[in-house]
């Protein structure tokens, strides 16, 4: 493994290449395409630089809201079958925070420039 560049910087820069230098040379379709890509590209930069640190305070607060441990897939897999089982709801101290803050994250890589996401920045639950 090297450590420089960083997988952000690869992907980042591959994204930069094609959005500067090859996005004006095309057109039609293969310019929607090339789109695509590049959104692909600054999705997975988010991802690399974002993820990790909103999934370990998913899983604090997860792990307070549940009184259990696990991963974060076990700990979503059981607030799941909680709600559905109807042990907790929105009226559960924490749950109504809990699901606003890992919207606004997952957002934050998913669709940084959607427009409600970023209305709803500075807005609590």
């Amino acid at each position: 493994m090297q450590d420089e560049p960083t997988p952000v910087e690869l992907t980042k820069s591959v994204a930069d290449f094609l959005r500067s230098d090859i996005t004006p040379l095309i057109s039609g379709h293969q310019a929607f395409k090339l789109r695509v890509a590049i959104n692909i590209l600054d999705l997975v930069t988010r991802q690399l630089t974002q993820e990790e640190g909103s999934a370990a305070k998913e899983v604090e607060r997860l792990r307070a809201l549940l009184g259990i441990d696990g991963s974060v897939t076990e700990l979503n897999r059981v607030l799941a079958e909680r709600i559905a089982k109807g042990e907790v709801d929105l009226a559960t101290p924490g749950l109504a925070e809990h699901l606003w803050v890992t919207t606004m994250d997952k957002l934050a890589v998913d669709q940084p420039n959607y427009a409600s996401y970023k209305r709803e920045l500075g807005r609590n639950p």
